[in-house]
């Protein structure tokens, strides 16, 4: 006997949503990164989920400046600066200052799963960063019953001043400079800047102009991929841009020598028949030499 086929559909799994997504999962064996939910259901910027699981998935030593991220990310550097201070905030990015065995400092970048100070699954929790401490106090055993207590000796250190940065006069800053700088509002109307901000630039700007570049580039390169709004003055963006970029190449430079034109022969009248046609030496034209070759041959 024949089995009986239904075309009716299959019942869907009991457990299934009824609405909602529907995850398909799939079991990763390489190249994949452990991403926690308190991180990924994170509340508030996309950008801030999108960079935070980004920097997460690079291996160690890989740059994660802001430049770096503007090359790998549409956003531009306003939004990824946003970002970086978000999740320093939270707790998963921590930026330190080390010295080297150089002596030189440098600031390396430390990225948590878990924001620091929360505790972990496996222990307790991570210790928090560390606070440049005081000089701590010298302490002398006494020697002998005899002696007195201990005294305790502190080291002061003297407060460090911050290297306060010496305004530059308006008149003497470059003047190419700044008309490089007060164009930019013809190419975008927000890039407004006053005197003082002009010239507190003009450096920069001077530096670049030294270095063989345009003033097109230079107005090209800093109204290029500029966001959709400020958070700050026009000053701060283009201050960033001109200490944070490197140099671009110059253009070639073209050749000072005016170009080889051919020489032109002159204009000379025939002989024969007085018929203009251009010739180095005088003589006659090609129709008064045929009809001499034919003369001399008839």
């Amino acid at each position: 006997m024949a089995e009986s086929q239904s075309n009716a559909r299959l019942r869907a799994d009991a457990g299934a949503p009824t609405s909602g997504v529907i995850h398909v999962r799939t079991r990763l064996t390489a190249d994949f990164t452990v991403l926690s939910n308190a991180l990924a259901q994170r509340r508030g910027s996309a950008v801030t989920v999108g960079v935070a699981a980004y920097i997460a998935s690079l291996p160690d030593g890989s740059p994660v400046s802001i430049a770096a991220l503007c090359e790998h990310f549409s956003e531009g550097e306003i939004l990824i600066s946003r970002a970086l201070r978000e999740l320093e905030t939270a707790g998963y990015l921590e930026r330190r200052r080390e010295r080297l065995s150089t002596g030189q400092i440098r600031t390396r970048t430390y990225f948590h799963d878990i924001p620091c100070g929360t505790p972990g699954p496996d222990g307790p929790p991570e210790p928090p960063r560390p606070r440049r401490q005081p000089a701590t106090a010298a302490v002398v055993p006494p020697a002998s019953a005899d002696v007195q207590p201990p005294v305790q000796v502190e080291a002061v250190q003297p407060p460090v001043q911050a290297k306060a940065e010496t305004p530059i006069p308006h008149a003497d800053a470059d003047s190419r400079a700044v008309a490089v700088l007060a164009a930019l509002r013809r190419v975008d109307a927000r890039l407004v800047l006053s005197a003082h901000e002009a010239a507190r630039l003009a450096p920069a700007v001077t530096q670049w102009l030294a270095a063989g570049l345009l003033p097109t580039q230079i107005t090209d390169h800093l109204t290029a991929r500029l966001p959709d709004h400020f958070l700050t003055r026009p000053a701060g963006i283009l201050a960033y841009r001109l200490k944070e970029t490197p140099l671009p190449l110059p253009a070639p430079a073209r050749s000072a020598e005016p170009p080889v034109r051919p020489a032109v022969v002159p204009m000379r009248n025939c002989d024969g028949c007085d018929r203009g046609f251009r010739t180095a030496e005088p003589g006659r034209c090609r129709d008064c030499r045929s009809r001499d070759q034919l003369r001399a041959a008839g």
